[in-house]
């Protein structure tokens, strides 16, 4: 009978032990919440009207383009200045045709799984918005997180990208209480067939 005991005794333990255990993966598992209030869109057109819809978002006041960029991975491990290097991200768009173009950042291989692009901007500000310029294989991005002047990083969103076609994927939240000076995107490159590519993103906000 203390044999049986003590064997039951042993199976109450290690159960409520890795219930303990179970709990705790759980815990560090959970996604941490994004920012409430963000919106999404994707805008998109032909001709005169979307001619003058890019003028317009490439010289808003509000915005500034990325400055500097690094990535996780680049086609045939572009450096620099070269061809679908992350470097490609930044500055104004300069893709004027959906389709694959060195012009823009592309990851090494295609359909692989996740990739990232870190994007710096010249002036921190209190961020409002993105502007998201794809450029071939819209709507593999799947998280967006803002980095503030200290490093610290702030989940925006995470979701579906709707992003179709030579397209801005346009984010609009409630200004941040800290200045951001990096914006990071995380793609999952197998969504989409084919090469995801990122021509520039654009930031919104102000001094204060």
């Amino acid at each position: 009978m203390k044999t049986l005991n003590s064997n039951f005794f042993l199976m109450i333990t290690m159960g409520a032990l890795l219930s303990s255990a179970a709990t705790s993966i759980r815990a560090q598992t959970t996604p941490t919440p994004v920012s409430t209030g963000v919106t999404i869109d994707a805008t998109g057109g032909s001709g005169m009207e979307w001619a003058l819809k890019q003028d317009e978002v490439k010289n808003d006041p509000a915005g500034q383009w990325a400055v500097s960029a690094t990535a996780s991975s680049a086609y045939n491990d572009a450096k620099g200045d070269a061809r679908f290097s992350a470097w490609q991200a930044t500055g104004a768009p300069n893709v004027d045709q959906e389709g694959d173009n060195g012009n823009a950042w592309a990851s090494k291989t295609p359909d692989a799984g996740i990739e990232w692009i870190d994007l710096g901007f010249a002036r921190p500000v209190a961020a409002t918005g993105l502007r998201i310029r794809e450029s071939a294989g819209a709507g593999a991005v799947f998280k967006v997180d803002l980095i503030d002047t200290q490093g610290n990083v702030h989940p925006l969103w995470t979701g579906k990208d709707p992003t179709k076609g030579l397209n801005y994927f346009i984010l609009t939240f409630p200004k941040t209480d800290y200045k951001v000076s990096h914006v990071k995107l995380t793609l999952a490159t197998n969504l989409v067939p084919g090469y995801n590519e990122v021509d520039a993103v654009q930031l919104l906000g102000s001094d204060n």
